[in-house]
């Protein structure tokens, strides 16, 4: 039996899910009757974890961003790891928005989290380790409190558990 026990707090996003629900979002946009003839779209940049959505106008534009994240929800991507850009005006009296995906945790949120964890009174250590957090704790009981904690008040971004040992 091991004296310490561990996981990592993470921020990440399937890229695959994601682009199999960008790719979905852009067939529902290609064959929806209300977006016939309209310059709606969607565009993926994997290297810089940004979405740019293309519009006529802002409502059209709304109308994109909720098929883009029912298909998200439906593969399992979560719908708050998207953060909304600055609507701005495109070409040909277009709108255009860029949305970025949360990966990973900023220094400021990762600071915040340690600030709970060591808040919560459990015997456990947080250590920031890049863009995750390490927690380690004698018991195991403990690091569920703070699991347990993180899902009854979660930041607003999307966070995953990892690497239990």
């Amino acid at each position: 039996m091991a004296d310490t026990y561990s996981f990592d707090i993470v921020s990440e996003i399937n890229h695959a899910e994601m682009h199999n629900a960008v790719v979905q979002a852009q067939h529902e946009i290609a064959v929806r009757y209300d977006f016939k003839g309209t310059r709606a779209s969607i565009e993926f940049n994997k290297k810089d974890n940004t979405l740019t959505l293309l519009a006529d106008h802002k409502g059209q534009l709304d109308a994109v961003l909720q098929a883009l994240k029912e298909k998200m929800a439906k593969r399992g991507v979560a719908v708050n790891a998207l953060k909304r850009g600055k609507l701005e005006e495109a070409s040909h009296d277009s709108v255009r928005e860029t949305l970025t995906m949360h990966v990973g945790i900023d220094k400021d949120s990762a600071r915040e989290m340690v600030k709970t964890i060591k808040g919560l009174g459990a015997k456990v250590q947080a250590q920031i380790m890049d863009e995750k957090i390490r927690v380690t704790g004698k018991k195991k009981d403990e690091l569920q409190t703070v699991i347990a904690h993180f899902k009854e008040h979660p930041p607003e971004f999307p966070i995953q558990y990892n690497n239990f040992t």
